[in-house]
């Protein structure tokens, strides 16, 4: 993957290579009866046809970071501008298919190495222009959107070329890898030296190990393999003031963790360039299959038994009535109407489909533990799906965003946000969030659906993340906004603003309500240390 990376627009997920979804006509009666999706079509709007500014880099500034990079990696053609303009929400996306007005960066930069960076950044710092970092492009809150902060020029920061494995310690289980190296390449280079990172977030075909440390990420397989910040051992950080790093020792009383500044800083207090991860032996044997429970309250008090009894599945995700529903609507290997009748004949009323998954070193260990899980589940009602639910979750688990383009280009409002909060008020916060979206959504013949799952959990909590399908509205970006307003607002003060996706631009109106001033001056201060002039990502987790 080193040298220059491809220069098409990156603005939907297909763009990676992958097949797009298809939605049978099945599915479109069952999307047009359920929500009142009309037949109107909007698909994609051409590259061609969209608004390019002319690049405002300074040529002394170009000229420096071309001695530096070289000029074949400070790219400012119209196509590699506009692959780094912004992420992947459903606001980006509407923005490039309505050819709205968004921010695209200046140039877009490919160091190949890491004292690059921080050349780069040197360099940026002296002619006041704002870099924003930029690994997979899969941020869904803004957080790689090319703002300017006042500043002269922007530029993306592409770490495509930073995607090496640096070092591999089998004795420690520690690897360091580069920021830029994608999730499945970083999979298959362990797995050659029989190790897993274990990270495996629905953005997984694309993100890379910079992005999930900078965000905080959490991976579908969190309940067993941890947080990504859980893995995080040091990191290398390039700042405006200096290089960082940070991490010596497996634990230290050496004052705050400093690494957990670091781990979540969206790029706004510098470029991580390196990743030390923990990493485990690959599994052999894994197991995924499919339960359902009847009802919300039953399915989450089962998902709090496990947590608490720690016999957590890797994978344990508790798909609500709502979710439930569409995920059989939609799924071409489920008849919807036999099955309800099949779970009513066994006392099912409200179905709520509960997916686990193990991974383990033997099918000894896999049996042990999944005997565990099932034992801890004995006085809850639940129904047995099978292995063949479970395991078509698994194939098709980082397919979402794929299926996402295909409901856009039909004309649906198609979007996700996620929360966490503790066990005695998840449920309540659950029914403020989706009476909020609902409220906000519902207009005319307009019925939309707002499903929820629980994401992670925890001994004292769990993640809420709800997914949206509406019809669009004429004017979307307001329709979402609105949405994304009404649920933020439900959520300030009952949870997290966020469990996973970051703060980026989206989630600052409601960041103080959750850190206090306090916790807002600390984030200030720390940029001031390594980044005197603003630079880095402007507009980013800081207000």
């Amino acid at each position: 993957m080193t040298g220059q990376i491809e220069h098409t627009l990156r603005g939907s997920w297909t763009s990676s290579g992958a097949a797009a979804a298809h939605l049978s006509p099945t599915s479109m009666r069952w999307l047009r009866q359920r929500i009142g999706l009309t037949d109107t079509t909007t698909p994609a709007m051409p590259s061609s046809l969209l608004e390019v500014p002319g690049s405002a880099l300074p040529q002394d500034a170009r000229a420096e970071l071309e001695a530096l990079v070289g000029a074949a990696n400070v790219l400012v053609d119209d196509a590699a501008r506009l692959g780094r303009a912004g992420g992947m929400s459903y606001s980006d996306l509407i923005r490039r298919r309505s050819a709205a007005e968004f921010a695209v960066p200046d140039a877009v930069l490919l160091p190949g190495e890491a004292e690059l960076v921080q050349g780069v950044l040197e360099i940026c710092s002296q002619h006041d222009i704002a870099v924003v970092p930029f690994g997979g492009g899969t941020s869904v809150v803004g957080g790689v959107d090319a703002l300017r902060g006042g500043k002269r020029a922007v530029v993306a920061l592409d770490l495509a070329r930073l995607d090496r494995l640096v070092s591999l310690d089998p004795t420690s289980r520690i690897a360091v890898l580069q920021a830029g190296m994608r999730a499945p390449e970083a999979e298959s280079l362990l797995a050659a030296h029989g190790f897993t990172l274990g990270h495996f977030p629905q953005s997984f075909e694309r993100a890379t190990i910079g992005g999930f440390a900078a965000t905080r990420s959490a991976g579908q397989a969190s309940s067993g393999y941890g947080r990504f910040e859980d893995m995080v051992e040091g990191v290398r950080v390039a700042t405006p003031r200096g290089e960082w790093r940070l991490g010596v020792a497996p634990a230290s009383a050496a004052g705050p963790d400093l690494r957990q500044l670091a781990v979540g800083s969206e790029g706004a207090l510098g470029v991580i360039t390196e990743v030390a991860v923990r990493v485990r032996p690959a599994p052999v044997r894994s197991r995924y299959e499919a339960l359902v429970v009847d009802g919300w309250q039953a399915g989450s008090d089962a998902v709090r038994e496990l947590a608490q009894s720690h016999n957590l599945a890797d994978v344990t995700r508790l798909s609500d009535v709502d979710e439930t529903e569409v995920q059989f609507a939609l799924s071409g290997g489920l008849k919807s109407r036999a099955l309800n009748g099949y779970l009513r004949a066994r006392g099912i009323r409200k179905p709520c489909l509960l997916i686990l998954g193990w991974d383990a070193p033997s099918r000894r260990e896999l049996g042990r533990r999944r005997t565990a899980t099932l034992r801890a589940l004995r006085d809850i009602r639940t129904v047995s799906l099978g292995r063949a639910v479970g395991e078509s979750w698994k194939a098709g688990r980082f397919s979402g965003p794929r299926q996402r383009d295909a409901l856009l280009d039909k004309g649906v409002c198609v979007e996700t946000l996620e929360t966490a909060t503790h066990w005695g008020e998840l449920s309540e916060l659950r029914s403020a969030v989706r009476t909020a979206l609902v409220r906000s959504l519902r207009s005319g013949a307009n019925r939309p659906i707002v499903m929820c799952h629980v994401s992670h959990a925890y001994e004292t909590g769990a993640s809420l993340y709800f997914t949206v399908l509406t019809p669009r509205a004429e004017n979307a970006l307001e329709q979402w906004q609105t949405a994304k307003k009404a649920a933020g607002d439900a959520i300030a003060g009952r949870g997290t603003i966020s469990h996973h996706h970051a703060v980026g631009v989206d989630h600052q109106p409601w960041l103080e309500a959750e850190i206090g001033g306090i916790g807002n001056e600390v984030l200030a201060a720390a940029k001031r240390a390594v980044d005197p002039k603003g630079i880095l990502n402007p507009g980013k987790l800081l207000s």
